[in-house]
């Protein structure tokens, strides 16, 4: 399988935000190395266009260099490169759609004020990937635990007074809902 360059940032940005840094040394041929020793996920890609990506990164100071005491570089994502990571991350979020439903309802509250409207559409994206339904323009309902991924979305917008989460046993159309969400 080929990769795109953006899928290559993407996936170079995403393994940096884990943790993980790409200890590069002063020959070219190391960080090809580790390289070879990462997932299935990487043999697509080209070693062309992974260095390209990476000077890319870097030249955009999405990464920067730190020196080891052992005389290694390591490519360490920046205070910028954190933000858009995060974002990416935001984006791979999913729910666990257990197969038995425990019969409560998560509904998503939130008045998020005019001056942050971006915020606020971000945030009806985020929830419709989820898999929430929309119940009303600012009102989500979605059968399955989600608190984690919830407090994930709004730590990352800090919009912890703008937004609500209840959980109900029932709601007036909930034969409707089951069908929409395929639970019994």
């Amino acid at each position: 399988m080929r990769y795109r360059k953006g899928e290559i940032s993407r996936k170079i940005l995403l393994l940096l935000l884990g943790g993980v840094s790409l200890g590069l040394t002063h020959s070219p041929k190391q960080y090809f190395k580790i390289l070879g020793e990462m997932a299935d996920v990487w043999k697509g890609v080209n070693k062309f266009n992974f260095k390209r990506t990476i000077k890319n990164l870097y030249h955009s100071r999405i990464l920067k260099e730190v020196k080891n005491k052992d005389g290694t570089i390591s490519v360490v994502l920046s205070e910028k490169g954190k933000k858009i990571a995060e974002v990416y991350s935001l984006d791979n979020l999913k729910i666990n759609k257990s197969k038995k439903w425990d019969g409560n309802w998560r509904l998503v509250i939130f008045d998020v004020p005019e001056r942050i409207k971006k915020v606020r559409d971000a945030l009806r994206m985020h929830l419709k990937n989820l898999g929430f339904y929309e119940l009303q323009k600012s009102v989500f309902i979605c059968p399955f635990p989600c608190t984690e991924e919830i407090n994930q979305i709004v730590d990352f917008y800090n919009i912890h007074e703008h937004i609500r989460v209840i959980v109900a046993h029932s709601i007036d159309n909930e034969e409707e809902l089951m069908k929409q969400f395929s639970v019994s």
